[in-house]
């Protein structure tokens, strides 16, 4: 029989009982260790062992001809120790299989003749090379391949045996936000995934839940309306939606949230009225960000959904500036140009780097536990990332062994009092506490179904969120269109909500 029925994935099964059943699952964390640093990898995670369920060595890559190319010489030190290691703490050595060339995964998927040749080899290359599975990271697919990729991951599950075949999958955005404020296309659900299939034949389903970017545009849109900075590696808010909607096909026990390490480094273009146009630089490890920051004299902040930021303005060498940018915290530079946009209707560029710490990696940990996923898959681990990281996964570990799967009704985050002023983008506990009350009465509800609807509170005030409250004020007299606090939580506001 296949490994489906041990006891953690039975109690995976019963996860998805009835709220007032017993339920738990395993709380797991896997974590990519990337082949172009191979001896930080190792040396990184080599100490933490105890702290993983699984290591992802990050070393292969599809050929052509459907074998494998090995990047990381898996065969030699560091990796040959690493392993054996990994293999004494009983944690899963399971090597990823990438390409993100669509052609390829075309060419190779849509003959049967190649299409079973690359499964019988991957089967036989795992076992060859006693690895506990392979992980499919085929990126890049196209729609008109998604039924040759169900299929190729049909039959090599078929030929796996008792060895895993975990799955690393793009995520994908509901509708309405990624197309929010725009006709949502006709084709927009033509997808390459067939999630589905990838329930029935993943035993694990990594969702690639970082690289955000611009694609929830109704975040965007709420950001924008309060001239915030806006261009998150991953928002929680955006991470809850895409699991929400994940969850809806592929069973929770299986789904593991992917959380990044790295952050951007933006060129942004400041226009009059507060408009923002971001053009990605390339990725960094925090240690680029602590150097920036010391070099232009900036201090980083906590951005409204919880990763670091910093703004500066580059001198471009050969005259100053038109902002002095000495002395800024962490947003000046940008409110700086912002100004200097509008004032001289014109335009100006200015830097903008976004980053996971420990602790934004804390936030995403127990998101995922709230959620009741199986657990987090971390890329990437290779020393570069936060140190921090080590304590948040052993705070975790010791907090619970086992994560109770939670009832339909329930809510991130406990109830915390009302006790500051809040308004669009605002975060946390309290913004529960706002919610729920606020959904106790149908004229102030914040939704009549899904995320925000009573028993689906969230951490995050969003424009339903905002709407909600101007109702409550109208309704209450405490404010209306027009009115300085209209639609922000202010002492007024907070000594009414106290009072129900």
């Amino acid at each position: 029989m296949r490994r489906h029925f041990s006891i953690a994935l039975l109690l995976g099964v019963l996860s998805f009982a009835p709220a007032f059943a017993s339920a738990a699952t395993t709380f797991e964390v896997s974590g990519w260790l990337p082949y172009w640093r191979s001896a930080s990898s190792t040396k990184d995670v080599l100490p933490h062992l105890d702290l993983m369920t699984e290591v992802n060595p990050f070393v292969y890559t599809l050929r052509s001809d459907g074998t494998f190319l090995d990047n990381g010489q898996m065969d030699q030190e560091p990796w040959v120790s690493f392993i054996a290691a990994a293999k004494a703490k009983k944690v899963r050595v399971i090597p990823t299989v990438m390409t993100g060339n669509g052609q390829l995964i075309h060419d190779l998927l849509s003959d049967s003749t190649s299409r079973v040749a690359l499964e019988d080899y991957i089967a036989n290359f795992v076992k060859e090379h006693d690895f506990d599975g392979i992980d499919i990271d085929f990126e890049g697919k196209k729609a008109a391949d998604k039924e040759y990729f169900a299929t190729f991951l049909k039959g090599l599950y078929a030929r796996m045996g008792n060895k895993w075949v975990m799955c690393t999958i793009e995520s994908r955005t509901p509708l309405d936000s990624r197309y929010y404020g725009a006709d949502i296309p006709p084709d927009a659900e033509i997808y390459a995934n067939d999630f589905v299939a990838i329930n029935k034949y993943c035993d694990r389903v990594r969702i690639m839940t970082y690289d955000q970017q611009g694609i929830d545009q109704a975040l965007v849109a709420a950001a924008a309306s309060s001239s915030t900075l806006y261009a998150p590696v991953a928002d929680p808010a955006w991470v809850q939606k895409v699991i929400n909607l994940v969850s809806k096909t592929i069973k929770k026990s299986k789904i593991m949230i992917g959380i990044p390490t790295y952050g951007y480094e933006y060129s942004v273009t400041a226009y009059a009225g507060n408009q923002y146009v971001y053009d990605i630089l390339w990725t960094f490890n925090p240690l680029y960000a602590t150097q920036i920051a010391k070099q232009y004299g900036v201090t980083p902040s906590r951005a409204a959904w919880g990763e670091m930021q910093l703004s500066h303005i580059k001198d471009s060498g050969t005259s100053s500036p038109p902002v002095s940018t000495f002395n800024y915290s962490a947003l000046a530079a940008a409110a700086a140009a912002s100004q200097y946009a509008t004032q001289g209707n014109t335009h100006i560029d200015f830097r903008y780097l976004v980053w996971p710490d420990a602790q934004s990696i804390a936030q995403k940990i127990a998101l995922a536990k709230a959620l009741g996923v199986r657990g987090v898959s971390i890329f990437k681990l290779d020393g570069g990332e936060d140190q921090g990281i080590w304590q948040v996964l052993q705070d975790s570990a010791q907090a619970a062994s086992v994560v109770p799967a939670p009832s339909v009704s329930a809510s991130p985050v406990a109830s915390a009092a009302l006790s500051r002023v809040l308004s669009l983008g605002a975060r946390g506990a309290d913004v529960i506490t706002l919610q729920r009350i606020l959904n106790t009465d149908p004229v102030t509800q914040i939704a009549a179904s899904g995320v925000g609807s009573p028993g689906r509170e969230t951490e995050y005030f969003g424009p339903a969120t905002q709407a909600a409250v101007r109702k409550f004020q109208v309704k209450y007299g405490i404010a209306k269109q027009g009115n300085t606090g209209y639609g922000i939580v202010g002492p007024a506001t907070r000594a009414k909500l106290g009072s129900l």
